[in-house]
Formats: C-alpha cells, sequence, structure tokens
C-alpha cells in the first residue's frame, strides 16, 4: 500500500511541475494543490513504511 501512495505522489509531483511549467508560475492554485496533495501522498507512504517495520521488529 505504501508503495500506491509512493507512486501517486510522483505522479501529482509531476502534474505540478508540468503545470508550472505551462502557466510560468509556481504560484497558481492549480500547482499548489497538486504539490500539497503530493506532500501528503509522501508522508502517508513513509508513516506506512514506518509501521511496517515496526511491526516487524515486534514479531521477532
Amino acid at each position: 500500500m505504501a508503495f500506491l501512495y509512493f507512486i501517486v505522489g510522483i505522479v501529482f509531483t509531476y502534474v505540478a511541475i508540468q503545470g508550472a511549467a505551462m502557466n510560468d508560475s509556481v504560484w497558481n492554485l492549480f500547482t499548489v494543490f497538486m504539490a500539497l496533495l503530493a506532500t501528503f501522498d509522501f508522508a502517508v507512504c513513509i508513516r506506512l513504511f514506518m509501521v511496517h517495520f515496526r511491526t516487524r521488529k515486534q514479531n521477532k
């Protein structure tokens, strides 16, 4: 599941970069929204990996 969030984060980052390149501005609503979504996805991905390794370590 964490890999899915990671891939979606990469896609949102790519879309945000393309949106910024088309509009010549990083500070439009679309670019900021895509960057926020990518940040959320990466944060969830990191948290899922941490939970996975923590539970794996406890089971040993």
